[in-house]
């Protein structure tokens, strides 16, 4: 009864300030920016770890000039999210400007299904519109990893399911693929790559922003059984509430690439948009709290 209560009280409260106007919502912004940088300082010793590792070679002025947009990004980011509950279908193909989506798309008709890896970059969250692109009858898949209150993740399930997309709960993934490949379904499915794993998620190594990093591979092991495209989501933030993505090919021949190609291809080019524009990543996750000793012991011990 409670969190249904909640559940309610919180729809109803981002629902009202969904009706503000972008302009309003930015105030908003401004001052969740300086409140939870300067005030409640939100996981300011991970932001600051994770950037001084991550840019040996900029100043401390240069890192925290990176910070402070930092803070600006993800408070507009989640305005921004907020306000995708009444945003219109013109609107948000306006603000989210799709690159190269006819090679998607033809892709997606000419091998059943492609992949897109998807980085915590700018506003990942509108690439959902693709839906608006599908033909009848093709799907958008979305991966997510539900919440344990059922009734807030129905919220934000509705949220990013308004443009057409299909929210397909984690560990469902390869079933639903492989359900849709069958039925001859064409779909393109969505998948956040760069988030850090768990110690079972936990395969490909790499350097990356120079540091020792793991990366989930369920992608790659995905796209080389079924034998798909596989996309990256070059993502541009242009200026507040304005995005651009570019739909870039890794490969159209999944299954010929090496173990661990299709990562390796990823963790380049994510590292390549972050280095471009630095503050519009998630700098506050702790993206590298596993070590390989960590997961060697742990796999050792299955």
């Amino acid at each position: 009864m409670i969190s249904r209560l909640i559940y309610y009280l919180t729809y109803a409260g981002m629902w009202l300030l969904a009706q503000l106007p972008f302009s309003a919502l930015y105030v908003l912004s401004d001052v969740l920016a300086f409140l939870a940088h300067r005030v409640v300082r939100y996981r300011l010793k991970v932001v600051r770890t994770n950037l001084k590792r991550s840019f040996p070679e900029k100043s401390e002025t240069e890192l925290r000039e990176i910070e402070r947009r930092f803070y600006h990004y993800i408070c507009d980011y989640l305005v921004e999210e907020v306000k995708t509950l009444s945003m219109s279908k013109e609107e948000i193909e306006r603000r989210m400007v799709f690159m190269k989506s006819e090679e998607l798309l033809d892709m997606m008709d000419k091998h059943g299904g492609v992949i897109l890896l998807v980085p915590h970059y700018a506003n990942f969250e509108w690439i959902t519109r693709l839906g608006t692109l599908l033909k009848p009858g093709d799907i958008g898949l979305q991966v997510y990893k539900p919440l344990h209150n059922k009734h807030l993740d129905e919220m934000f399930k509705r949220i990013r399911s308004r443009f057409g997309a299909v929210n397909v709960p984690k560990h469902s993934t390869a079933k639903e693929m492989i359900k849709l490949y069958r039925s001859k379904q064409h779909f393109v499915l969505g998948l956040i790559t760069d988030q850090s794993p768990n110690m079972n998620e936990a395969h490909y190594w790499t350097t990356f922003l120079n540091q020792d990093t793991v990366f989930m591979d369920g992608a790659e092991r995905l796209a080389r059984m079924m034998d798909i495209p596989v996309f990256y989501c070059e993502l541009t933030r242009k200026s507040r509430g304005y995005c651009q993505v570019d739909f870039e090919l890794i490969t159209d021949a999944s299954k010929q690439t090496a173990d661990g190609e299709i990562m390796e291809e990823f963790a380049r080019r994510l590292e390549q948009t972050i280095r471009c524009d630095p503050p519009y990543w998630f700098w506050s996750h702790r993206r590298w709290k596993l070590t390989r000793e960590q997961v060697a012991k742990f796999h050792k011990q299955l």
